[in-house]
């Protein structure tokens, strides 16, 4: 039994949801985002709420339960409130500046490297902190990770591209000798 399988998702006002055979389309405004079952689990709206059970009994479509209707929770809530990821930079003349969708790190290479960002996410630069919005949370994590890719913090001083919340266990340098 999934335990998270067995809740169902809220439809927020204003967020029209209609399952299409194993498709479910979820529409606000002029957005619209699909999520596709491929009838491993049967999906049903009841009281404004979705509804998820597996097809069988196979132990494929008990894991796909629970995962489908965590990703269908995760597209509820990108269309109401959005996904967020915050960086940091640390590190002497360690700096980011947004150029329409192109994000243009300086992050201690010889060259500026250009990250071309898609244009449904959001990227804002204010002093060292870099904020990644989107309506879709795997996006804004890859986005995030791939940013972070280019120069990891390091154990030493601890320079480098970070997540705001993450940290960082310094190591001692070497002791001078004697």
């Amino acid at each position: 039994m999934s335990r998270i399988g067995k809740q169902p998702v809220d439809i927020p006002s204003g967020i029209e949801v209609k399952v299409d055979g194993s498709k479910l389309l979820f529409k606000k405004g002029n957005v619209t985002k699909e999520l596709e079952t491929k009838n491993n689990v049967d999906v049903k709206i009841e009281d404004n709420k979705i509804v998820f059970s597996p097809k069988g009994d196979d132990r494929q479509s008990r894991a796909f339960w629970g995962t489908y209707r965590s990703l269908a929770n995760n597209i509820v809530i990108g269309l109401t409130q959005g996904f967020e990821k915050k960086l940091e930079i640390n590190g002497v003349g360690y700096r980011a500046a947004v150029k329409g969708n192109v994000l243009e790190l300086q992050l201690g290479f010889s060259h500026p490297i250009n990250y071309e960002f898609p244009k449904d996410v959001e990227i804002k630069v204010e002093k060292n902190i870099i904020t990644i919005k989107g309506d879709d949370k795997q996006v804004v994590g890859q986005i995030a990770a791939e940013i972070r890719s280019f120069r990891p913090p390091e154990p030493y001083k601890g320079k480098g591209v970070k997540y705001v919340d993450e940290v960082i266990i310094r190591k001692a340098g070497k002791t001078a000798k004697k």
